[in-house]
């Protein structure tokens, strides 16, 4: 097996449990603490990219900053995980706001686009 596809599987497997954390955080603040939709999507984002951090940097991608360099390495993900929390919320606004989808549903789909996002400026910038 190639190694992009290996780190496509790892991406995708850590993705799907920082995924359950997005959708855990963001349900359990909306139905449980009737915290706003966009506020929950926010928080959610934030938790599950401190895991999705954590694990990717040790499981899928190999980063070429030294151990010197990890603030380095810490702050540009942060910073292209800002960026696709503002694509999560853009997506999430557009699809309930706009087309008129169940928060839920919407989420699903920012989820998709967020993930490409993710994988891609990853790979281009990090490693």
């Amino acid at each position: 097996m190639n190694k992009l596809l290996q780190q496509i599987i790892k991406f995708g497997l850590i993705g799907v449990v920082a995924t359950l954390i997005d959708f855990g955080v963001l349900t359990a603040l909306t139905e449980l603490f009737g915290v706003h939709y966009l506020v929950s999507a926010a928080f959610g984002f934030l938790v599950a990219n401190v895991f999705n951090y954590l694990f990717s940097m040790r499981y899928v991608f190999q980063s070429r900053f030294t151990k010197e360099e990890r603030h380095k390495e810490f702050l540009l993900f942060v910073l292209l995980s800002v960026f696709g929390l503002l694509f999560n919320q853009l997506f999430m606004w557009l699809f309930v706001e706009v087309v008129g989808l169940y928060y839920l549903i919407g989420k699903v789909l920012a989820t998709g686009f967020v993930m490409l996002w993710n994988f891609i400026s990853r790979k281009l910038w990090i490693e």
